[in-house]
């Protein structure tokens, strides 16, 4: 319904009134195309002359695509697998390294060679443990065990381990991973407070020659 203008009324006013019709057509756009792909064997879907990753665990998998104007949002059932900002090229592949860490967990030598993990802009204090640590073999084993964390701790839980660690001047795979599982343990059962008027008066006093008098009428008898 279109206000009708008063000779007082201001246009500030005026549109106030027309708010709550005009609401819908205020709200953002949220128009998508979507499209049904097949992931291949190395995480990737194809759209529109490019490739982008998706979670390891889609590989083979039947997926839905939603292209908007600035995004491309990947959905397996009601997950969503992948969240890339659109690029209007083509040949090119987008990659998103934390889709592949299943991946890296069974072959840590991919941290160093593999394409997904080239200019990987690791969290702060992620970034500073891996250097540290180094670049042989052995380092990117180690930084891979905390890596594999993750995927059951979270980004930010590992985050904060190797943050202790690290203010700890602990550069080590094994420390952070003993910080994350003693924040897993539960809560000690907390003590029970006893009411004032449940206390005892006399609290009773260990005294063993109790026991041995004890003993000594029972022998007697």
């Amino acid at each position: 319904m279109v206000a009708v203008f008063d000779k007082e009324m201001t246009v500030a006013q005026a549109l106030e009134l027309e708010r709550p019709a005009l609401q819908p057509m205020l709200a953002p756009f949220d128009g998508f195309h979507e499209t049904q792909h097949a992931v291949t064997g190395t995480c990737l879907i194809s759209f529109d002359r490019n490739r982008y990753s998706v979670a390891a665990k889609a590989v083979r998998r039947a997926v839905q695509v939603r292209a908007y104007a600035d995004r491309i949002v990947v959905r397996m059932g009601d997950e969503v697998i992948a969240d890339h900002p659109r690029f209007f090229g083509r040949d090119r592949t987008i990659y998103d390294p934390w889709h592949y860490l299943p991946v890296l967990v069974n072959k840590p030598g991919a941290l160093r060679n593999g394409a997904p993990f080239q200019g990987w802009d690791l969290p702060p204090a992620l970034a500073r443990l891996r250097r540290k640590l180094g670049s042989d073999d052995d380092a990117d084993r180690r930084f891979v065990r905390v890596l594999a964390a993750v995927l059951s701790d979270g980004l930010d839980a590992v985050e904060g381990a190797v943050r202790e660690a690290l203010d700890a001047g602990a550069v080590s795979d094994e420390v952070v991973l003993n910080i994350l599982s003693r924040r897993r343990e539960p809560p000690g059962a907390a003590s029970i407070v006893t009411p004032g008027d449940l206390a005892l008066m006399h609290p009773p006093i260990a005294n063993c020659a109790r026991y041995d008098s004890l003993r000594g009428l029972h022998a007697a008898a």
